[in-house]
């Protein structure tokens, strides 16, 4: 999921962090997204530059000294929408032999790490609606 190469086209797993953050919060900086990912400016820039190259983002005018407020293309936004396909189905590939039990732990457990609570919270009666901070799923 990570670490493989996407093909030509397709958004590595960075880049499509990035994107999803962009889509979410329209109209966001380079410097907003390095401090939300806890990552070094420098490190946003390579992923943001590639994806404006790719038409993906667009970088729109103003202050410089603030950076400039980026926006998803319509380009970016079907990008997007088929990498979310592509890894979700990877995960109901690797998930598909797994009980309702084990998914239901599974989902738990992500929803802890991505809460950041160091104790277990309470399994929900149902599965939470999103995928990762992804809202629109």
């Amino acid at each position: 999921m990570t670490g493989d190469r996407p093909d030509e086209g397709t958004p590595t797993f960075a880049q499509h962090s990035v994107l999803a953050y962009i889509a979410r919060n329209s109209g966001c900086r380079a410097t907003e997204i390095a401090d939300v990912f806890g990552v070094h400016r420098s490190t946003v820039s390579r992923q943001v530059r590639v994806c404006v190259e790719s038409g993906w983002v667009r970088s729109e005018s103003g202050p410089i000294r603030n950076g400039h407020p980026l926006c998803v293309t319509d380009a970016g936004a079907s990008v997007l929408a088929e990498a979310d396909r592509l890894r979700r189905a990877e995960v109901d590939e690797r998930t598909r032999s797994w009980s309702d039990d084990e998914t239901a732990e599974f989902a738990r457990l992500l929803h802890r790490f991505r809460l950041g609570s160091p104790t277990a919270s309470p399994a929900p009666s149902t599965p939470p609606e999103t995928i990762g901070d992804d809202t629109s799923a």
